[in-house]
Protein backbone atom coordinates (compact mmCIF):
# COMPACT_ATOMS: atom_id res chain seq x y z
CA UNK A 1 0.00 0.00 0.00
CA UNK A 2 2.99 2.55 0.42
CA UNK A 3 4.72 2.05 -1.90
CA UNK A 4 1.44 2.40 -4.26
CA UNK A 5 0.80 5.65 -2.49
CA UNK A 6 4.82 6.49 -3.43
CA UNK A 7 3.99 5.30 -7.08
CA UNK A 8 1.23 8.06 -7.26
CA UNK A 9 3.17 10.70 -5.21
CA UNK A 10 5.95 10.58 -7.76
CA UNK A 11 3.77 10.19 -11.00
CA UNK A 12 2.22 13.52 -9.50
CA UNK A 13 5.80 15.30 -8.61
CA UNK A 14 6.62 13.99 -12.65
CA UNK A 15 3.79 15.82 -13.98
CA UNK A 16 4.39 19.42 -12.10
CA UNK A 17 8.28 19.12 -12.96
CA UNK A 18 7.02 18.52 -16.64
CA UNK A 19 4.56 21.53 -16.26
CA UNK A 20 7.60 23.86 -14.80
CA UNK A 21 9.51 22.41 -17.55
CA UNK A 22 7.34 22.67 -20.13
CA UNK A 23 6.46 26.82 -18.72
CA UNK A 24 10.15 27.61 -19.30
CA UNK A 25 10.23 26.26 -22.25
CA UNK A 26 7.26 27.68 -24.01
CA UNK A 27 7.44 31.18 -22.20
CA UNK A 28 10.97 31.62 -23.36
CA UNK A 29 10.57 30.37 -26.92
CA UNK A 30 7.68 32.20 -27.65
CA UNK A 31 9.72 35.23 -26.56
CA UNK A 32 12.23 33.79 -29.22
CA UNK A 33 9.69 33.64 -31.69
CA UNK A 34 8.73 37.23 -31.28
CA UNK A 35 12.21 38.51 -31.15
CA UNK A 36 12.77 36.89 -35.00
CA UNK A 37 9.51 37.36 -36.91
CA UNK A 38 9.67 40.62 -35.45
CA UNK A 39 13.53 41.64 -35.11
CA UNK A 40 13.24 43.43 -32.09
CA UNK A 41 15.86 45.10 -30.85
CA UNK A 42 15.63 43.21 -27.38
CA UNK A 43 14.96 39.66 -26.35
CA UNK A 44 13.71 38.84 -23.37
CA UNK A 45 14.23 35.15 -23.98
CA UNK A 46 16.03 33.07 -20.99
CA UNK A 47 19.95 33.43 -21.81
CA UNK A 48 20.25 29.92 -21.45
CA UNK A 49 17.45 29.48 -23.91
CA UNK A 50 18.32 32.09 -26.13
CA UNK A 51 21.92 29.91 -26.49
CA UNK A 52 20.28 26.95 -27.03
CA UNK A 53 18.60 28.11 -30.47
CA UNK A 54 21.02 31.01 -31.26
CA UNK A 55 20.56 31.27 -35.21
CA UNK A 56 17.53 29.53 -35.53
CA UNK A 57 14.90 30.31 -38.12
CA UNK A 58 11.27 31.33 -37.67
CA UNK A 59 10.38 27.77 -39.26
CA UNK A 60 12.11 26.02 -37.11
CA UNK A 61 11.47 27.71 -33.89
CA UNK A 62 7.66 27.35 -34.82
CA UNK A 63 8.22 22.98 -35.63
CA UNK A 64 10.04 22.97 -32.40
CA UNK A 65 7.26 24.85 -30.20
CA UNK A 66 4.64 22.24 -32.30
CA UNK A 67 6.73 19.30 -31.58
CA UNK A 68 7.46 20.02 -27.86
CA UNK A 69 3.10 20.79 -27.45
CA UNK A 70 2.79 17.03 -29.24
CA UNK A 71 5.78 15.66 -26.85
CA UNK A 72 4.21 17.79 -23.74
CA UNK A 73 1.01 16.34 -24.26
CA UNK A 74 2.28 12.80 -24.93
CA UNK A 75 4.07 12.89 -21.80
CA UNK A 76 0.88 13.95 -19.90
CA UNK A 77 -1.29 10.92 -21.51
CA UNK A 78 1.21 8.45 -20.53
CA UNK A 79 1.65 9.86 -17.05
CA UNK A 80 -2.15 9.75 -16.88
CA UNK A 81 -2.67 6.20 -17.78
CA UNK A 82 0.00 5.14 -15.53
CA UNK A 83 -1.87 7.17 -12.75
CA UNK A 84 -5.45 5.35 -13.67
CA UNK A 85 -3.06 1.69 -13.65
CA UNK A 86 -1.82 2.54 -10.14
CA UNK A 87 -5.65 3.25 -8.54
CA UNK A 88 -7.69 1.12 -10.46
CA UNK A 89 -4.76 -1.34 -10.85
CA UNK A 90 -5.31 -1.84 -14.43
CA UNK A 91 -5.31 -0.26 -17.76
CA UNK A 92 -9.15 -0.09 -18.32
CA UNK A 93 -9.15 3.26 -18.95
CA UNK A 94 -6.36 3.65 -21.13
CA UNK A 95 -7.65 3.54 -24.17
CA UNK A 96 -10.28 6.29 -23.00
CA UNK A 97 -7.27 8.57 -21.21
CA UNK A 98 -5.88 8.34 -25.07
CA UNK A 99 -9.11 8.96 -27.02
CA UNK A 100 -9.96 12.08 -24.88
CA UNK A 101 -6.26 13.75 -25.27
CA UNK A 102 -6.83 12.97 -29.07
CA UNK A 103 -9.76 13.90 -28.87
CA UNK A 104 -9.11 17.14 -27.16
CA UNK A 105 -6.53 17.98 -29.84
CA UNK A 106 -8.33 17.86 -32.41
CA UNK A 107 -11.29 19.93 -30.96
CA UNK A 108 -8.62 22.04 -30.06
CA UNK A 109 -7.26 22.47 -34.00
CA UNK A 110 -10.97 22.65 -34.85
CA UNK A 111 -11.01 25.53 -32.80
CA UNK A 112 -8.04 27.73 -34.16
CA UNK A 113 -8.91 27.09 -37.53
CA UNK A 114 -12.49 28.54 -37.00
CA UNK A 115 -10.98 31.49 -35.21
CA UNK A 116 -10.44 33.68 -38.57
CA UNK A 117 -14.26 33.46 -38.71
CA UNK A 118 -14.66 33.47 -35.06
CA UNK A 119 -12.11 35.34 -33.08
CA UNK A 120 -13.01 33.77 -29.55
CA UNK A 121 -12.09 30.28 -30.81
CA UNK A 122 -8.36 30.82 -30.57
CA UNK A 123 -8.54 31.50 -26.53
CA UNK A 124 -10.29 28.43 -26.20
CA UNK A 125 -8.04 26.76 -28.87
CA UNK A 126 -5.43 27.47 -26.60
CA UNK A 127 -6.96 26.72 -23.75
CA UNK A 128 -7.80 23.05 -24.32
CA UNK A 129 -3.84 23.04 -25.69
CA UNK A 130 -2.55 23.98 -22.44
CA UNK A 131 -5.31 21.32 -20.38
CA UNK A 132 -3.85 18.60 -22.37
CA UNK A 133 0.05 19.97 -21.72
CA UNK A 134 -0.12 20.37 -17.94
CA UNK A 135 -0.25 18.49 -14.82
CA UNK A 136 -3.91 19.48 -13.80
CA UNK A 137 -5.44 16.68 -15.65
CA UNK A 138 -3.52 14.46 -13.08
CA UNK A 139 -5.36 15.56 -10.19
CA UNK A 140 -8.55 15.21 -11.68
CA UNK A 141 -7.79 12.15 -12.25
CA UNK A 142 -6.46 11.49 -8.90
CA UNK A 143 -9.34 13.35 -7.38
CA UNK A 144 -12.20 11.81 -9.55
CA UNK A 145 -10.84 8.18 -9.07
CA UNK A 146 -12.31 8.82 -5.15
CA UNK A 147 -16.12 9.09 -7.30
CA UNK A 148 -15.51 5.91 -9.07
CA UNK A 149 -17.40 2.97 -6.70
CA UNK A 150 -14.62 0.35 -6.53
CA UNK A 151 -15.04 -2.78 -7.86
CA UNK A 152 -14.04 -5.72 -5.63
CA UNK A 153 -10.14 -5.95 -7.24
CA UNK A 154 -9.47 -2.01 -7.15
CA UNK A 155 -7.40 -0.34 -4.44
CA UNK A 156 -8.17 3.12 -4.62
CA UNK A 157 -5.85 4.29 -1.55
Amino acid sequence: MAGRRFIIFSILVCGILLGAAREFMFLNLNYQIDFVANNRADNYAHSLFQGWVVGAKLSTLIFLKWGLAFAFAGSMCILSILLLHQLFGDHRYAKFTVIGFILCGVVATIFHFLSSKVPAFEGVSIKLLHLIQYPVLLFFVWAGAGLVKPRSSDHIP
